[in-house]
């Protein structure tokens, strides 16, 4: 039990460090890394969307015991900003992938981009201490 244990802890550390022989399949491959790179790489407004949201919670529930016109409007605008939030999350999500997709085509001709732009926005959305693979570029920096 011990040895299997240590195995797993093991693996686990070789997955989070981005070790190819220890990634899942979804993301093998130096197309994929390119992607994570390319995501790591920039701030994006969906990692911010989890706090943000749970912000507008801890509003909406404070807002919720008395009927003050006042704590009604915080909380329509609490939630406005919210879907105002997932609404530029959205569209940075469209042009990100817009603009991996001419990336990839550049880097890497004759690679099929399909899922890239999902795979990328779903990382982009995750706050980035959380990501796993763990970042391995700073922000900012060269993408690949």
């Amino acid at each position: 039990k011990e040895a299997a244990r240590a195995a797993r802890v093991a693996a686990r550390a070789a997955y989070m460090r981005g070790d190819e022989n220890a990634l899942p399949s979804r993301d093998k491959g130096p197309v994929k890394k390119f992607v994570r790179n390319y995501v790591d790489s920039r701030r994006s407004t969906g990692e911010y969307f989890l706090p943000a949201i749970f912000v507008v919670l801890i509003l909406t529930y404070l807002t919720s015991f008395t009927a003050d016109p006042l704590k009604t409007r915080i909380t329509v605008v609490s939630i406005a900003m919210m879907y105002g939030m997932l609404f530029i999350a959205v569209i940075d999500g469209i042009l990100l992938t817009r603009k991996l997709r001419k990336e990839v085509a550049a880097q890497f001709p004759g690679t099929e981009t399909k899922g890239l732009g999902m795979y990328a926005w779903l990382r982009s959305t995750q706050m980035r201490r959380l990501r796993a693979p763990h970042p391995q570029v700073k922000i900012s920096k060269k993408k690949n």
